[in-house]
């Protein structure tokens, strides 16, 4: 989700809450404690050069249980940030503590938004020597080639 569609669907919302992938949700005390561009400059392993840009949100929770971040508020600490760092109109990233420090992608269901699972991938497949996955087919779906099968009567065995 990009930051123009998170600011829209905040918005029109009377509360938030994030909902982990395990179906959890953040405590409702959570502390959005950053919001930031991350620039990422990297090489993949086939040698390509590439540039990647995320709006990094980090949520946080203490033990102030009686506080309850507004979607107004978000969204003005959001504007702040757009306006003092010159944020583009990229993906959120969403960090948040679990046994280490998750990153998530985010989605909206009508209610919460989502903390989507990332996933760790080879930008350059067709360089670095991994075979592509073959299909998987049925055994029933195979086709035989009458000729070259061997039928009782057919004289092959």
């Amino acid at each position: 989700m990009k930051i123009s569609e998170f600011k829209t669907v905040l918005a029109a919302q009377e509360t938030i809450s994030f909902q982990l992938p395990d179906g959890s949700l953040v405590p409702s005390h959570f502390h959005v404690t950053e919001v930031g561009k991350v620039i990422k400059h990297f090489i993949d392993c086939g040698g390509t050069e590439r540039l990647e840009t995320v709006i990094n949100f980090q949520l946080w929770e203490a033990n102030d249980y009686d506080h309850r971040l507004h979607p107004e508020k978000l969204v003005s600490i959001i504007d702040l940030s757009q306006n003092k760092l010159g944020l583009p109109d990229a993906e959120i990233e969403v960090e948040y503590q679990a046994g280490t420090i998750g990153k998530y992608g985010i989605d909206f269901n009508g209610t919460s938004f989502l903390l989507t699972n990332k996933l760790t991938d080879c930008l350059a497949k067709d360089a670095c020597g991994i075979p592509q996955e073959k299909p998987k087919l049925k055994l029933i779906d195979v086709q035989t080639d009458a000729q070259n099968s061997c039928a009782p009567g057919s004289g092959c065995c």
